[in-house]
This record gives structure tokens, C-alpha cells and sequence, in this order.
């Protein structure tokens, strides 16, 4: 934080653009850089971070566990209203921390949300809801849509909407809309490894919500 502010000022003097006109300085447009949301507690160090997220890591791998077993967003459908409803208030809970709450916060809310997730899963299993087909996959779209892919149209009527707006296509209708688009199916060709539509399906690696390495390890995150 002291060498990005020290670079600043040494360049706090007003200078000119390309077109003679007077260019803002280095000092104010740092300034504005630092505006916005105050980052949470839990996010104060890469030390309290990674340990942060590393319960969040926990909480995330049980729900895509789950949301593979039972479906996106039908889990909490096949329990009763009581039981929704606080499910429901530990997911604003957990976020709550996530947003603005210390490690302990984020800790403690994380584990609560995992054994929400736990719950739902014995009492549904216990009502013998049928589970998610393999033959079924699964995805949420940036807008959140949910998206049902499936082998054929026999498959596509082992799709448990549940309740929940469900958008079903067969590998022949995913075949036909990329012969409709070719340029999305020229991408995937040309650039190996490219993707279309990025979905969070993992666990992602904590180290890759930090700047940088350098830092020491208890020093105060860069932002």
C-alpha cells in the first residue's frame, strides 16, 4: 500500500494529454481507486483471508456434492415450508458474513451452513425423494437460469423440476443451436481449452483471490 501511495505523489503534478489539455494527476486517480465498499474483516490479511475462505471452500463443496445428487435449487424444495425457510435464513447469514463479518463470523456461519445442507439432505433421503438421474445434467447459467442436459428425449423426462423453472435440452438440440451459431462452435475449434460459458462447478484455489505472493502473510490485503 505504501509503494502504490508513494508512486502517486511522485507524480501528484499536473501534466498535459496529446491535445495540450491539462491531464488529471496520478495522486487523484489513485484517490478514486480507493473508493467503494469497505472490504470485510475477514478479508483484512492474506492470513485471515485463506483461513476464511477455506471454511467457505468446505461450505461450497458440500453444496455442488448435493446440488449434483439432488439437482440445482431442488434440494430445498422437497423439505417442508418450516424447514425452508430456516435453510433459507442461513443462506443470508452465511452471505451476511461473507459481505462484511470477521473469520469467526465466516467460521461460524460456513458450519452452520454446512449442516443445513447435511439436514436437508437426511430428512429428504429420510421421505424417500428420488435423487437427481445420472442421466441428467445440471448447470446454472450467468443469469442464474437453470439448464437440464440430456442424452435423448426419453432422458429429458427423467428431468424433477420440482417447482423449478427447468430449461431441457438433448444432445441433438445442443447440436442444432451450435450449427445455428457457428461461431460459437468455431471457438471451441480453433481455441483449445476455450470456454463458452464459465460456471462455477469447483472448488476454486483461495491463492487466486490474493494480488500477489509478496506480501507477508499478516501484512493488511491491498484493498
Amino acid at each position: 500500500m505504501a509503494k502504490a501511495t508513494g508512486g502517486a505523489r511522485r507524480g501528484s503534478g499536473m501534466g498535459k494529454d496529446k491535445g495540450g489539455n491539462p491531464a488529471p494527476s496520478r495522486q487523484a486517480v489513485f484517490e478514486v481507486s480507493l473508493k467503494g465498499p469497505k472490504p470485510a474483516e475477514w478479508q483484512s490479511s492474506p492470513a485471515v483471508y485463506l483461513a476464511g475462505q477455506a471454511a467457505i471452500d468446505e461450505m461450497d463443496k458440500v453444496a455442488i456434492e448435493l446440488e449434483r445428487k439432488w439437482g440445482v435449487g431442488r434440494l430445498r424444495l422437497l423439505v417442508p415450508l418450516d424447514v425452508r425457510e430456516r435453510f433459507d435464513r442461513q443462506r443470508y447469514l452465511v452471505n451476511h458474513a461473507i459481505a462484511q463479518g470477521s473469520l469467526e463470523e465466516v467460521r461460524q456461519q460456513s458450519a452452520r451452513m454446512v449442516k443445513a445442507w447435511r439436514a436437508l439432505d437426511e430428512l429428504a433421503s429420510a421421505k424417500g425423494q428420488p435423487v437427481q438421474s445420472n442421466d441428467v445434467w445440471e448447470v446454472v447459467g450467468p443469469a442464474g437460469a437453470v439448464y437440464a442436459i440430456c442424452r435423448s428425449v426419453d432422458d429429458a423426462r427423467l428431468v424433477k423440476p420440482e417447482g423449478r423453472l427447468v430449461n431441457v435440452y438433448t444432445l441433438d438440440e445442443i447440436a442444432r443451436l451450435l450449427d445455428a451459431f457457428p461461431t460459437v462452435a468455431k471457438a471451441k475449434r480453433v481455441f483449445e481449452g476455450a470456454e463458452v460459458i464459465r460456471v462455477r462447478t469447483h472448488v476454486s484455489d483461495p491463492l487466486d483471490g490474493l494480488p500477489d505472493a509478496v506480501t507477508p502473510l499478516n501484512d493488511p490485503l491491498p484493498w
